[in-house]
């Protein structure tokens, strides 16, 4: 009779391919490294093919090995989705919520939902994180939180599904005594350079090395958005901000536009992202739908949940 591959050791291919390991295979599995070895073993003497080159230093897939590596994350993830179906089948409305929100996001929408929320399961406690870049999409992986409101990200990983809802006009500002206000616009680039930026920076280590609109030789990196909104009132810098957070403050004078040479404004993409192996449970889902689109799931009250 013929043997199919089993899940475990799929997982284990998974484990050893995206870690470059054996070791760091096993710790994420909490397994032991022998387990792991013989587990690929295994699997190979299963397919008939050799997976990994033998002789490396480090473990270095085989053409077979991409190909079957490539299903393997397929039907991992549709087990997962299964399991994640099925737990949520079985279990009723969720005791509490935990959301992850990019400090981007437009915070009247963020506040009516939360509110309505609130309104709707006085019973469901809700766990609220904002933080910017990657650090959403880490609490989302780690399973910190039910699901996440993230920032754009050029390569989701495997496990994550998601899904693009909103687009957020950032907009270059500077307070009024800053140089660069006072310049001829557009404002050129090397001029820009010359002058202190004011950069959100990833608290996660997933956009490492990665850089996002930084133009000035000096940059001042800042964990929270309105540590940045006090300084570049303060003149201290210049940066870009979501527009609709510093509207009140161009219309008053307070902060200036700025229009660099090569773009006006930056579009930032928002999407909603949970693990497909753990989706969100009802009172989950009802918020998320509320934040994705403005209003609650049309004739979906909470006792019909």
């Amino acid at each position: 009779m013929d043997r199919s591959p089993g899940i475990e050791q799929l997982r284990a291919l998974i484990a050893v391919a995206e870690t470059g390991s054996f070791s760091a295979a096993a710790r994420r599995l909490d397994r032991a490294q022998s387990v792991v070895s013989y587990t690929i073993a295994n699997l190979e003497a299963l397919l008939g093919v050799p997976l990994f080159e033998r002789g490396r230093r480090k473990p270095e897939l085989t053409g077979a090995g991409r190909t079957i590596l490539a299903d393997a994350r397929r039907l991992d993830l549709l087990m997962r989705q299964l399991n994640a179906r099925a737990a949520g089948l079985q279990r009723g409305l969720e005791g509490e919520v935990s959301v992850a929100v990019d400090v981007m996001f437009p915070s009247q929408r963020l506040v009516e939902a939360l509110q309505a929320f609130v309104d709707a399961f006085p019973t469901v406690a809700l766990n609220l994180t904002m933080e910017a870049l990657g650090g959403v999409l880490k609490l989302v992986l780690d399973g910190d939180c039910a699901f996440g409101i993230s920032g754009q990200n050029n390569n989701w990983p495997y496990v994550i599904e998601a899904k693009s809802i909103a687009t957020v006009e950032l907009v270059f500002v500077a307070a009024p005594c800053h140089p660069l206000a006072r310049a001829d616009q557009p404002v050129r680039i090397s001029d820009a350079r010359e002058h202190t930026q004011l950069v959100i920076t990833d608290r996660s280590r997933l956009t490492e090395g990665q850089s996002f609109g930084v133009y000035s030789n000096r940059a001042w990196k800042l964990g929270d958005l309105s540590a940045k909104h006090r300084l570049l009132l303060a003149g201290l810098g210049w940066g870009s901000m979501p527009v609709h957070l510093v509207r009140d403050d161009i219309e008053a004078g307070r902060l200036v536009r700025i229009e660099l040479a090569d773009q006006r404004s930056v579009s930032y993409d928002i999407s909603l992202i949970h693990r497909v192996d753990d989706a969100p449970g009802p009172a989950g889902r009802w918020l998320s739908h509320y934040l994705s689109s403005g209003a609650p799931p049309a004739g979906q009250t909470p006792d019909a949940i």
